[in-house]
């Protein structure tokens, strides 16, 4: 069965940017939208907001990877459609569906989607940033992303001027534990991997889980930390 929570904090920032919203059609069929609003364009959280609505809206129930990449081009116009001269709002966005046995997610900018198979990290989303780029010729190690200088450096994100690629993944969900953690940069920078698991491993729920993590976000943030947002699903078979 599916349970599922979520948090979002505005940090020691002046507005929170990040949303988190998800619809579901019975006990079994999910979608959790996260996106996390690109606070040097402006408007944030209007473009944040409006890709999360968007999604949501427009999920017909089904667990299909190219009908998702579908929903988040259609959140791409919407956000693109809000902008104005003043304001060239965008946001990233990590989108994962549970539906009919099957998890399919789909991703653009540097929100993560982590995936974990009976306690252990089985998968994570890559980051579309100038960050992830050093990982990927070697300059850097995958740990060497938070904090790093071109972190922040997005490349991908809804409401960019040129063609949006929306990175997209499915998986069928056997007999066993599978818990899923939606998380914007605010959150993964201070959490590591191997702590996510720890955690995980004591927790009586998602709910159990995602405060776990948080007490150790809030010992290492400093005041002026960024918008922090989580959600968290188990489902079990």
């Amino acid at each position: 069965m599916l349970d599922i929570a979520s948090y979002t904090d505005i940090g020691g920032r002046a507005r929170n940017e990040d949303t988190v919203r998800h619809a579901a059609r019975g006990e079994d069929a999910l979608c959790l939208v996260l996106a996390d609003g690109l606070g040097g364009h402006g408007g944030g959280e209007l473009a944040s907001s409006a890709a999360a609505e968007s999604i949501c809206r427009g999920w017909d129930g089904t667990a299909d990877v190219e009908a998702l990449k579908a929903l988040v081009q259609e959140a791409n116009r919407r956000v693109l459609a809000i902008q104005t001269p003043q304001c060239a709002m965008k946001t990233t966005v990590t989108v994962l569906i549970l539906a009919g046995g099957r998890a399919v997610w789909a991703h653009a900018g540097d929100s993560r989607l982590y995936y974990f198979r009976d306690g252990a990290l089985a998968f994570q989303t890559r980051d579309h940033s100038a960050a992830q780029l050093g990982v990927l010729l070697g300059d850097i190690t995958m740990d060497q992303i938070r904090f790093h200088e071109d972190r922040s450096r997005v490349l991908r994100a809804l409401g960019q001027e040129d063609k949006l690629t929306v990175e997209a993944g499915e998986r069928a969900l056997d007999s066993g534990k599978h818990a899923f953690l939606l998380c914007s940069d605010g959150f993964w920078e201070y959490v590591l991997e191997r702590e996510m698991e720890e955690d995980l491993a004591k927790s009586a729920g998602p709910e159990d889980w995602l405060e776990r993590m948080r007490w150790r976000l809030k010992k290492r943030v400093p005041e002026d930390n960024d918008n922090n947002t989580a959600a968290a699903v188990w489902w079990s078979k």
